[in-house]
């Protein structure tokens, strides 16, 4: 027998409350009230558990959903950024350009003939590096030795467009890489943390990733987004390794290159 059958008081005053919801002058609100009292009592019908039970359940719901709520430091953050918005120049001229928002010598002119050699040479194998999950990467220090020996050290950098936003987990800002005084690419680099302390180290590390980005268009190190490329080269320099987690048992498959110990926190079975 249904639950209606056995409780007609609670039908009739559903729908008697649903017929006064119904002339309510405000049809939105009317029906969030409606929609709560048939929620409150079809817990109170159907539900067996005790009040504290759900009370408990609902709170450790909202605390790991909204982290960045119940974070002093994160909601701050979240609410105003870093307060690092790049100054803006009050009358920019071709001396002082305002680069947090010009583009300009994009495109105008190529690069000598010697910075594109150096900028588009062969990237050596032996500077190539594999994660764990099978993806090639070059280091971003070995990014700024070639835009170093391509056009001198003060001859590059990088203007933030912005400022930094700062999420529950992410730090992005948007850059553009500058050489000579031209404008050469804009990209938005991000890097994730894990606590508040660590959002300091987050800001450099996505400043570094804007600048791996940047220069893809600049055409160095292009292989390793070359799909051919990186199937050849992991199949000449690297190998799958079935490794143990040190701490928590898990096994599991990961990529190393041929040479190379399997290190902390994982450790190769058999």
């Amino acid at each position: 027998m249904s639950a209606l059958r056995c409780r007609p008081w609670r039908t009739l005053e559903t729908l008697q409350y649903a017929r006064a919801a119904a002339q309510a002058p405000c049809a939105w609100m009317t029906a969030h009230k409606l929609s709560s009292f048939i929620s409150k009592r079809a817990i109170s019908s159907s539900s067996t558990r005790p009040p504290e039970f759900t009370k408990q359940r609902c709170k450790a719901g909202a605390t790991s959903s909204n982290t960045a709520y119940h974070n002093p430091h994160l909601r701050s953050y979240s609410n105003s950024g870093l307060s690092d918005q790049p100054r803006e120049l009050e009358n920019a001229t071709e001396d002082k350009i305002d680069w947090t928002r010009s583009f300009h010598g994009l495109s105008a002119t190529p690069f000598p003939k010697e910075a594109a050699d150096i900028l588009m040479a062969e990237t050596d194998p032996e500077e190539v590096e594999i994660k764990p999950d099978g993806i090639l990467y070059l280091p971003e220090i070995k990014y700024r030795r070639i835009l170093n020996k391509a056009f001198g050290p003060g001859g590059w950098g990088l203007a933030p467009r912005g400022e930094s936003i700062v999420t529950p987990k992410t730090v992005t800002r948007e850059y553009a890489l500058v050489c000579h005084g031209r404008l050469v690419s804009v990209a938005r680099g991000e890097q994730d943390y894990f606590s508040p302390d660590g959002i300091p180290t987050a800001t450099e590390g996505c400043r570094s990733n804007a600048l791996v980005r940047c220069c893809k268009d600049l055409g160095i190190a292009s292989e390793l987004w070359d799909p051919r490329y990186i199937r050849k080269f992991k199949a000449k320099y690297t190998r799958e390794a079935f490794v143990e987690h040190v701490v928590n048992k898990r096994k599991t498959k990961i990529w190393i290159r041929k040479g190379d110990d399997v290190t902390y926190p994982w450790k190769e079975t058999k």
